[in-house]
């Protein structure tokens, strides 16, 4: 009792995964309840369809929420997330060009060019806002939204160019209709990149403080730097090329649980990955029901809810007060 009392947001979240789980693999327009009665074509259509789709959701809502976790932490900026940082704009870009430059591309081949060009639009995006010095901490998602719009135009460009407006669409809009067995598997690479990021949190929070401090404490800081931002690189680049692009989630989620859990990745990365991942879960249940029997892509669901929750963060961030210096001279003058 005493370890479920110590662990109760994790408990909660677990149960409540499990739950929208079980449901979420029996709703859609085939009803697949003839799998209790051991019917063998239902059991496949299960392994073959909802079963790859509930654990790419799975994937997807705990890499994105753990990748903006990792860059709000080493950017040390609350409003930074791969969607604010260029992150997922890069990855398109890079998984265009793939589609250009190799003949039947593969996945391993998409993921590559996409992961490549997801860590240089990142890194560009951290060497300029540490160039700059912003104080304002609203200016930096501001400027990554606009060098995200930058890339965005030249990822259009190259579409437009050679007739591959299709596939763009395709890449701009978060979608798990499609996902089936064969060709969704390398999310699973999500997995063991959390347990890297779980076992380096201690050294991101450290990095996160600046690079004196870090240097004090004898931890290399362009190392863990490169690092953190690597894995949410190659996180995002993984969900763009098998999902698409879905907005907010690595945004909203790392603020949400923190308003319960601190700022320390270590305390409150488990939550933020399992949060993370019945966000999205709820958000494709969502969709799949709204208009049924069709289906409204889970980019859209996400986009909706998740720019009203971060409307919410922005203006209790911006209108949290904050003491005077009149009424701290009069609380001085009072205990004199």
């Amino acid at each position: 009792m005493a370890i479920i009392a110590n662990h109760k947001v994790k408990v909660i979240l677990i149960v409540l995964l499990i739950i929208c789980s079980c449901v979420s693999l029996f709703l859609g327009v085939v009803d697949l309840t003839p799998v209790f009665r051991g019917d063998f074509e239902y059991v496949e259509l299960l392994l073959i369809t909802r079963l790859p789709r509930l654990l790419a959701i799975l994937c997807t809502g705990a890499g994105m929420s753990v990748a903006g976790l990792i860059m709000q932490q080493l950017c040390m900026n609350k409003f930074v997330s791969p969607t604010t940082g260029a992150t997922i704009a890069s990855a398109q870009l890079g998984l265009l060009l793939s589609m250009l430059v190799f003949t039947g591309t593969t996945l391993a081949q998409q993921t590559i060019m996409a992961f490549t060009f997801a860590i240089l639009g990142t890194w560009i995006f951290v060497w300029f806002i540490q160039s700059i010095k912003i104080k304002d901490v609203v200016m930096v998602p501001l400027i990554g939204i606009m060098f995200s719009n930058v890339i965005a135009g030249v990822t259009s460009y190259f579409a437009y160019k050679y007739n591959m407006t299709q596939v763009l669409s395709s890449i701009l809009v978060g979608d798990f209709s499609l996902v089936i067995r064969g060709r969704y598997e390398i999310v699973y690479i999500v997995f063991p990149l959390i347990i890297i990021a779980y076992i380096y949190a201690s050294h991101f929070n450290i990095v996160g403080m600046g690079e004196t401090f870090s240097k004090n404490l004898g931890v290399n800081y362009n190392w863990v730097l490169f690092m953190g931002l690597s894995i949410a690189a190659l996180i995002t680049a993984s969900v763009v090329v098998i999902v698409g692009t879905i907005s907010y989630v690595g945004l909203i989620i790392p603020n949400i649980v923190a308003m319960f859990r601190g700022d320390k990745i270590k305390g409150s990365l488990v939550e933020v990955a399992l949060f993370g991942a019945l966000f999205v879960l709820v958000c494709d249940m969502i969709g799949r029901v709204i208009i049924y029997p069709y289906e409204l892509a889970i980019d859209l669901i996400a986009g909706v809810v998740g720019s009203i929750i971060f409307l919410c963060i922005m203006y209790k961030k911006l209108e949290s007060p904050k003491p005077s210096k009149r009424k701290r001279g009069v609380s001085n003058v009072s205990q004199e």
